[in-house]
């Protein structure tokens, strides 16, 4: 959200890029009067919000090397053989269940080619495919494809080819830069031996090394705008003029596109917001903080709330999204490259049962679980907390962030078969140390995963409407 800091400062120096088209030309070029300009660049920053953000972790990720995230270059794969910790901060509500593997494709010289080893059935993993506009547009993994091995071609939206040999399935990109994000089960501490030779049988290589042909010519060197995930507030129409230079148009925002161009944002145009009138600086401030507001009041209303809990699906394809933009916004603010509803579901909440909102620093909270009412998946499920504000993992003394269904041995019940989780910021003893999880003395933020739900009843699907219901969080006794 943005304060009234973030205003000011916004309307000081917020996003001075390289001018190519500068204020002073568009205004006398019939720019949009100041209540226009101010509507245009709400909507421009709903539809631009996860564009901004993936392209800022793009570049944290695959670009700057020296931005403290970095993990690989472009077609170069990156096997992490921890789960996210507080140091991990490029991702907000980053996950903890599973070992990552990070690779960014850039598609513009050819395709690539992803190849993953045979997995034991008993072992979750998922190869999710998200494009520049962030759509989920194919899967690799347990449920999508199964557990053989295989190798799967993922192709940029100027690729007209046929299947090759060998390709068992062919994905399409609306853009030519995709985040290929691996997941791979990790079982316990001891099972990570397991997890990285796992990990050692992913590979990626372009097409022509895949059928032994000759390579095509390079495509262009980049020289990306620097972008961070922290610079976002400051620079956004910068880092969206950036992001859409590799995102083309589509039938489904051809529009806000259009507007966006007005105010000199997009493709062979440069926002550049110093020499606007202080009346201009205001408005698109405003502009900006209005739509951040929907944003986030979308992400907190629209889903069923459920025993305190919102229960819905963000995430999908261009198909699922259908132009929404607000609901694509929302997904990217209730956490960048989320699954959609068949993969995954996030149950999430900042309340307890009661509607209050949950704040460490002032009471104790538990959620049982009824006997026989455990998450039901096909794969496995996991609470995880975060802090409240800034909805990264927080520093506690035991390094624990989630409690999951593979500690279930380890964890205590309550005589009736239920099982209740402690979440406080102090231990709430060593005969009940198994069931806590560490919070921050502050406000809370709680996600729940559940790993390819189960379709037959009981089920948390269809969204909103299963059998299963999430239980409430309540204020200790």
């Amino acid at each position: 959200m943005l304060t009234k800091r973030d205003l000011l400062r916004s309307a000081a120096v917020v996003v001075a890029g390289a001018a190519i088209a500068r204020p002073s030309l568009l205004m006398a070029q019939s720019y949009p009067d100041i209540v226009e300009a101010k509507d245009i660049a709400e909507e421009g920053f709903i539809y631009g919000l996860p564009l901004v953000m993936n392209y800022a972790v793009m570049h944290e990720f695959a670009v700057d090397k020296n931005s403290g995230q970095f993990k690989a270059p472009f077609n170069e794969l990156d096997n992490m053989s921890h789960v996210a910790t507080p140091e991990d901060t490029a991702i907000v509500t980053p996950n903890s269940d599973t070992p990552y593997s990070i690779l960014w494709l850039d598609l513009r010289a050819e395709p690539m080619v992803i190849s993953v080893p045979a997995v034991e059935k008993e072992r979750y993993y998922s190869v999710q495919l998200i494009d520049g506009n962030t759509y989920n547009f194919g899967y690799i993994g347990s449920r999508a494809t199964g557990s053989d091995s295989g190798s799967y071609l993922v192709a940029g939206p100027d690729w007209k080819g046929e299947k090759p040999a060998g390709i068992k399935q062919v994905f399409s990109s609306t853009t030519p830069f995709v985040f290929a994000n691996f997941r791979t089960q990790l079982i316990n501490l001891e099972d990570l031996p397991n997890v990285e030779k796992m990990q050692a049988g992913y590979n990626v290589q372009p097409l022509s090394t895949f059928l032994k042909q000759p390579a095509p010519p390079a495509a262009p060197k980049i020289e990306f705008l620097p972008a961070t995930t922290q610079g976002i507030k400051d620079n956004f129409f910068d880092y969206l003029d950036a992001a859409l230079e590799f995102v083309p148009a589509t039938e489904e925002d051809r529009a806000i596109r259009a507007k966006l161009a007005r105010i000199g944002v997009g493709p062979g145009k440069s926002f550049d917001f110093k020499d606007l009138p202080i009346a201009h600086k205001l408005e698109i401030g405003l502009g900006m903080k209005d739509g951040d507001e929907k944003v986030a009041k979308f992400a907190a209303s629209g889903n069923k709330i459920i025993n305190g809990w919102s229960v819905g699906s963000f995430f999908g394809d261009r198909n699922f999204y259908k132009g929404d933009w607000l609901k694509r916004a929302a997904a990217a603010k209730a956490g960048l490259y989320g699954n959609d509803a068949v993969e995954a579901m996030y149950p999430f909440t900042r309340t307890d049962a009661t509607g209050e909102t949950l704040d460490a620093s002032k009471h104790n909270y538990t959620i049982t679980f009824p006997a026989g009412q455990l998450p039901p998946v096909n794969s496995f499920w996991s609470v995880t907390i975060y802090d409240g504000k800034s909805q990264l993992l927080i520093k506690n003394p035991i390094n624990r962030y989630l409690i999951n269904s593979p500690m279930l041995p380890g964890m205590k019940k309550n005589e009736d078969g239920s099982l209740t989780v402690y979440i406080q910021k102090d231990s709430p003893g060593a005969d009940k140390e198994a069931n806590w999880l560490p919070a921050p003395n502050d406000t809370v933020y709680l996600v729940m995963r559940l790993y390819w739900p189960k379709s037959e009843a009981p089920s948390i699907l269809p969204v909103g409407e299963g059998t299963w219901q999430p239980p409430g969080i309540n204020v200790a006794q």
